[in-house]
């Protein structure tokens, strides 16, 4: 049963809250490029932390609950999926190995029978 799939308006708290973790990823990258003094240590920590900040950030908008509701409805379809065995995986790998062969082998014995067709037989240019 499909879910039924809700329109809602985004709100000003949730467009300040988007803005707001598009500025602190901004912040972090900048930040990462003037603590270049600081040390590696330094850089990478403030860099990952304005990172995961806005990570949060985003999170608890609106798009952020949605995005966390679609992967949660994509985890639950995943597991439904019935993978194939070892074996039918095996088998259907050495099927497409012999199709190609095969296709190879058509191909490359059309190719020398229009070629001889073509270069002997019309036009007599022999080799």
């Amino acid at each position: 049963m499909a879910t039924s799939q809700v329109e809602t308006v985004t709100t000003g708290a949730d467009k300040a809250k988007l803005f707001a973790a598009v500025a602190i990823v901004l912040a972090s990258i900048a930040g990462f490029y003037v603590l270049g003094k600081q040390g590696p240590l330094v850089q990478w920590a403030a860099l990952l932390l304005g990172l995961a900040l806005a990570v949060a950030m985003f999170l608890v908008s609106e798009h952020g609950r949605q995005f966390i509701a679609f992967a949660r409805d994509a985890s639950r379809e995943v597991k439904k999926v019935v993978w194939p065995t070892r074996k039918e995986s095996l088998q259907m790998t050495g099927y497409v190995f012999a199709f190609v062969v095969l296709m190879a082998l058509f191909l490359w014995f059309t190719d020398k029978t229009l070629e001889w067709v073509l270069y002997d037989l019309i036009l007599g240019w022999r080799k």
